[in-house]
């Protein structure tokens, strides 16, 4: 399995390259050069499998013969092992034909631990058979650090740098991260929005001197190898249901679009899927550019969905790319013209074959605060601002059934949040009880990338 940049200027790379580099040199993410397939019956299959035997096999399409069968089973056995429900991905239902995919029983409470804990181990593996030390820098919205921070902390050959934007996050979400005592570990408070930090990790991934001092790598949602991770989830829960004998709608609370392309991956590799949901909150890029074929940034509105407080969707440029036929030169103009003027017009044939698939709604504060408040009326489940956000959505955009919402993160990541709207405060799980009183430890930084460079620099040669 070959893989190439969306902007068609970097050399073709394998799997293995692909996850440590992250970020394509110029600039682009990297796809695999063809998608691989899954047949209908191995998708029947998957219902009477373990979560780690269908993550072997789904990853496995996209490693190839890059990592061995065995070795990639044992990594997805040691990954979801550290979660708490022996389904890893459980489904609840909530109403006739509307079912919660619950990813949150994982370390940090959240979806990002799906994909993290056997990026983690990749990594692990990759890198002490090559005596390599990497250093991951990632920006995070709120979930991806403190998932990334429980992956590798105490790794002996990655090193991690977490940029949050301060203040925009939840105290849980932060202390996930901060609290970490591993010296492989740093966090920093960037004093600007989660769409600057991201701005700074991409031009930390394009300064060379920089990326081979302290052999830079990513762990976002830019890293195929998170997206391949998080398509698995597509494939269990709706094999559940009854896929491939009947199509499956999702609903995806989404900020930078990696588990909503996820979804994607998921249809292009054989999975039945009738609708993809893109639910945002006020920062309602994506919702608009589904609806109107343009994208285009707007302010940063902080809301009680912070992780969603995202006006620059990365994975978008994915899309992009496959809805124009792969023109990687069309796809490089139109990612450059959007970062100088903050907005691009989708072509109209391929806004039509994003249509085919995809359909956005954005939802209120107001609409979110009342869907905690009625869905723990009307079921006995309290749900995280960013899966009422789903949930609004659907109400406002139904979908045919049944349909599987994702809920991203565990209600008590957000306890303030959840208790105001429902009365209710949600209890943190046994594994976390402890996090309020462990001390923090992080550094506080300008919005500025040669500051911040400097940083990741010195902490990583440190």
């Amino acid at each position: 399995m070959r893989y190439v940049s969306t902007r068609g200027q970097a050399p073709h790379v394998g799997f293995i390259d692909a996850v440590l580099g992250g970020l394509a040199p110029d600039g682009g993410l990297y796809v695999p050069q063809t998608w691989p397939q899954i047949s209908p019956a191995e998708i029947a299959g998957f219902a009477t499998k373990s979560y780690a035997e269908v993550a072997a096999r789904v990853i496995g399409a996209f490693a190839g013969d890059e990592i061995a069968e065995a070795d990639l089973l044992e990594m997805c056995r040691e990954a979801y092992g550290t979660f708490t429900h022996t389904a890893v991905v459980p489904l609840t239902q909530l109403e006739p034909g509307v079912f919660l995919a619950e990813l949150f029983h994982g370390p940090s409470l959240a979806f990002k631990d799906v994909a993290m804990q056997i990026l983690a181990r990749l990594y692990d593996h990759i890198l002490g058979r090559e005596g390599r030390v990497q250093t991951i820098l990632c920006a995070t919205s709120g979930d991806t650090g403190g998932a990334a921070v429980e992956a590798f902390r105490g790794a002996r050959n990655v090193k991690v740098v977490a940029l949050f934007p301060e203040g925009r996050i939840s105290e849980v979400q932060r202390r996930f991260m901060t609290t970490a005592a591993e010296a492989n570990v740093a966090c920093v408070a960037v004093k600007g929005s989660f769409d600057d930090c991201q701005a700074i990790v991409k031009q930390a991934f394009q300064d060379k001197a920089l990326r081979q001092a302290v052999d830079l790598s990513g762990v976002n949602s830019i890293n195929f190898a998170r997206i391949a991770a998080q398509a698995v989830y597509y494939f269990t829960t709706a094999a559940a249901l009854g896929a491939p004998g009947r199509q499956v709608s999702f609903a995806v609370p989404s900020g930078n679009f990696g588990d909503a392309f996820a979804g994607y991956v998921a249809h292009r590799m054989g999975l039945p899927i009738a609708t993809i949901l893109v639910a945002t909150n006020a920062n309602d890029i994506l919702a608009r550019t589904f609806e109107t074929g343009r994208y285009a940034r707007g302010k940063v509105h902080p809301t009680m969905s912070p992780a969603m407080d995202i006006q620059s969707a990365s994975n978008f440029e994915r899309l992009y790319f496959e809805g124009v036929e792969r023109e990687a030169t069309e796809t490089a103009r139109a990612f450059t013209a959007f970062a100088d003027s903050g907005a691009i017009d989708v072509p109209p044939k391929a806004f039509a074959a994003m249509r085919a698939l995809f359909r956005g709604a954005a939802v209120s504060e107001a609409d979110t605060a009342r869907t905690i408040v009625s869905t723990f009326n009307e079921t006995g489940q309290l749900v995280d601002p960013h899966t009422a956000v789903a949930l609004s959505a659907l109400r406002r955009a139904p979908l045919e059934g049944p349909v599987i919402v994702m809920s991203t993160a565990h209600a008590a990541k957000f306890p303030e949040t959840v208790a105001k709207a429902s009365g209710v405060t949600p209890a943190l799980p046994r594994g976390a009880l402890d996090l309020a009183s462990r001390p923090e430890r992080f550094d506080r930084l300008p919005a500025e990338a040669d500051t911040i460079k400097a940083y990741v620099r010195a902490f990583a040669e440190g």
